[in-house]
């Protein structure tokens, strides 16, 4: 096989298999801000009670997230070091700057977070679940900061020829907030709200169900599905957005997102339709006139640029990148109407008794995940054929030594490792929700009657 496919599908699955576990880390980090906040406020142990369990769960996801991550940053090196040389510059600082802002935040109240229950006093504890919080949001700040870049480069100057070519820094903060940086960290982290979210509904859900834990799951339920409609409705606006910034600065993937192969003018949305490149049409498609020339410009006349515009060699795979980017739109659509839904039967106060909705509930935890993977494969499949939008070629950052068979080897061995390590992600997710929380009822004692562990004190 070519080392350049296989090179691609090796990164590609690392990378979807590690983004699995970050958006959960970030989610159920602010979940356990919100739940301690609680806490703090209404004194009562319920709620400390809650934030342990959440707590357990949220080290599992971030244990996953650390090991399956630190993998890519070899893959750099081995699979492509022209590109590494090309980036080195600019992913560098990128990479400090996480490791400064993110890495030694996190860990250095990680360990208050985890073990620090009757060690700290609440405040203290508190302010370690914010900073460890926060340190997963500054994580997310600089890896997408140095992917955006990489969409919308900016802020530097090219120095070299050939494969000794790289991109040095000019402007440090024109290369930190390049044109898509803000808009994609805002979806990017939206999309991982979503994510702790929907964990949170689903083991709610399932709890009430089997009719176990329930003042336990009635509110774990509700401070989810809080935080998923708030986050449904920013993640529409952010996702307009983001769109608009696509349209002015990559085109040609607009033109794949949306399947519009012929330049024109009072283009429809496409809502569902099945590509055909070869015929350069949608097929069955069911659209809306008008919409995406309004959407993206303001004015139903104005024109959108189609792929007839861009060489045929530099086409992403339009199918591809139109179908996960629908398929996205559609998991976005089915969180949302589900969190109405909810919420006004939350609102009638039939939500917790309601078998047909749980159980849809349960399944939810799937939308957010697919929404993220998907809406990673359309974002980057649709640059092709840059691996540096304008400026390097994905067949341009490839290592010059490395061999097909040796690409292969590896990937072989890190899909039987992945494999392994999401089996055992799963037993031990199961054996944590299968043991539930420490029951302990929503009218619990009263925190003055508490010392500052959490511990009852005698009469």
């Amino acid at each position: 096989m070519d080392v350049e496919i296989l090179a691609r599908v090796q990164f590609a699955l690392t990378i979807m298999f590690h983004y699995i576990y970050p958006p959960l880390s970030i989610g159920l980090g602010l979940i356990l801000v919100i739940i301690e906040a609680i806490y703090l406020k209404t004194k009562n142990p319920f709620y400390l009670n809650m934030a342990k369990f959440w707590a357990k769960v949220f080290a599992l996801t971030f244990a996953l997230g650390v090991a399956t991550g630190i993998v890519m940053e070899f893959e750099f090196g081995t699979n492509w070091s022209t590109y590494s040389r090309y980036v080195g510059d600019v992913f560098g600082s990128a990479l400090a700057a996480e490791g400064v802002f993110a890495f030694f935040l996190e860990s250095g109240f990680l360990a208050i977070l985890l073990f620090g229950w009757d060690r700290v006093g609440p405040k203290m504890h508190f302010f370690s679940t914010l900073m460890v919080c926060l340190g997963a949001h500054f994580s997310a700040i600089w890896i997408i900061v140095a992917n955006s870049w990489m969409q919308t480069p900016a802020g530097f100057h090219v120095v070299g020829e050939g494969v000794f070519a790289r991109a040095e820094i000019t402007d440090f903060w024109a290369m930190v907030f390049n044109p898509s940086s803000v808009n994609r960290l805002v979806h990017a982290v939206i999309g991982a709200w979503l994510a702790g979210a929907f964990m949170v509904i689903s083991v709610s859900s399932y709890y009430l169900l089997k009719r176990r834990h329930i003042d336990f799951a009635k509110s774990s339920l509700k401070i989810g599905l809080t935080v998923a409609l708030v986050s449904c409705v920013l993640q529409g606006i952010s996702g307009d957005s983001s769109a608009k910034v696509v349209a002015v600065h990559q085109p040609a993937k607009l033109a794949a997102l949306e399947g519009v192969f012929h330049t024109s003018t009072n283009v429809p949305l496409a809502l569902f339709g099945i590509v055909n490149t070869k015929e350069q049409r949608l097929d069955y498609s069911i659209s809306i006139p008008g919409l995406l020339s309004f959407l993206t410009w303001g004015d139903f006349s104005s024109e959108i640029k189609g792929l007839d515009q861009v060489p045929r060699a530099d086409w992403p795979n339009v199918a591809i990148v139109f179908q996960t980017y629908h398929l996205m739109i559609a998991m976005w659509a089915i969180m949302l109407t589900l969190s109405l839904l909810a919420f006004y039967m939350w609102y009638r106060g039939s939500l917790f008794t309601n078998k047909w909705v749980l159980r849809a509930l349960v399944f939810s935890v799937f939308c957010p995940q697919i929404a993220n993977q998907a809406g990673w494969v359309s974002a980057e499949m649709g640059r092709y054929p840059w691996i540096v939008y304008g400026l390097l070629r994905i067949s341009e950052g490839l290592s010059k030594v490395v061999t097909a068979n040796q690409v292969l080897g590896s990937l072989i061995m890190f899909t039987f490792l992945y494999f392994l390590l999401f089996i055992v992600f799963l037993y031990l997710l199961n054996e944590k929700f299968k043991h539930g929380p420490d029951d302990v009822s929503f009218d619990a004692t009263p925190y003055h009657h508490l010392n500052i562990y959490g511990e009852e004190t005698k009469k």
